[in-house]
């Protein structure tokens, strides 16, 4: 397994005023990061691919579709437009070097309609990114679409229905995006809902289950490394929580109070629990 860090525990926005940064994500251990991505962002993908080269730091991307680009909308145009979005992102992935785009790629962010999702927007769902999954193949990069928690899609809430998303596209490169604060607020069971989906699992996103440092709150990490480390994973484990995020994100992800005193205090610690916890467990 390898470990990561999402870059929205300090910004959404990458560039030069991070460089500092990513030479002491290496020096505490980290094996790669993943920024924030879209069609505009990081605005420099050239210039981040050299400075994570120079530091030794591997890459995935994490991405959202915005609303005028929704897969599941009714409007043909708007679901075009997020095929489109999704081509162009994976492009932007390879160019970084990244062979893992991860996130709720099946629909925008925050849209909701006030009802359960319908037939329609499943099959629009699965052709948007069987379509995208084609793109990808070409540019040997993996889809992992996430499942989210019920207060930020209506569209895909449970591991199981993840499951049955990628199943639907049946892509060699479509896998599925398991996140521990997500899966804390809706699975039942998380770690046995985990075990039941495992096979088709490609990225993991680790956070506590108040979205701050892992190791702080109630998830259950022992078991959720058991599972991993039963069925011989070895994708990335990423921390994504957010110490003190800027007002989109903070907005987006409706968290309205400091998790983590500063960023680089929260992946140090969260790292030096999940490897501790690892290295006990005899994974790394």
């Amino acid at each position: 397994m390898k470990f990561g860090v999402n870059m929205m525990v300090w910004t959404t926005r990458v560039g030069k005023a991070q460089e500092a940064l990513f030479g002491r994500i290496r020096e505490w251990g980290f094996d790669g990061v993943e920024p924030f991505l879209s069609p505009g962002e990081p605005a420099d993908i050239p210039w981040l691919r050299a400075v994570l080269d120079h530091h030794g730091l591997e890459r995935t991307t994490c991405v959202v579709l915005p609303r005028d680009a929704n897969l599941v909308s009714t409007e043909a145009t708007t679901r075009e437009r997020g095929v489109e979005f999704l081509k162009t992102c994976v492009d932007r992935t390879a160019d970084l070097g990244g062979r893992v785009m991860c996130g709720p790629l099946y629909a925008a962010l925050g849209v909701m309609t006030g009802r359960r999702r319908t037939e329609d927007e499943w099959k629009w769902a699965v052709e948007g990114l069987q379509r995208a999954a084609e793109h990808a193949r070409k540019q040997n990069v993996t889809l992992c679409p996430e499942p989210l928690n019920r207060f930020e899609t209506y569209f895909l809430n449970t591991l199981e229905d993840a499951a049955r998303l990628v199943g639907a596209i049946d892509a060699p490169n479509v896998k599925i995006h398991f996140d521990t604060f997500h899966s804390n607020i809706e699975e039942q069971q998380p770690v046995r809902s985990l075990c039941a989906v495992i096979r088709d699992v490609g990225h993991v996103h680790l956070s506590e289950n108040d979205r701050g440092i892992p190791g702080t709150g109630h998830c259950d990490w022992r078991g959720i490394l058991e599972v991993l480390k039963e069925n011989h994973y070895s994708g990335w484990l990423t921390i994504e929580s957010f110490a003190q995020p800027e007002p989109d994100l903070a907005a987006a992800a409706a968290i309205w109070r400091d998790l983590a005193p500063t960023g680089d205090h929260l992946a140090r610690r969260g790292l030096g629990f999940i490897k501790g916890l690892a290295r006990e467990m005899g994974i790394c």
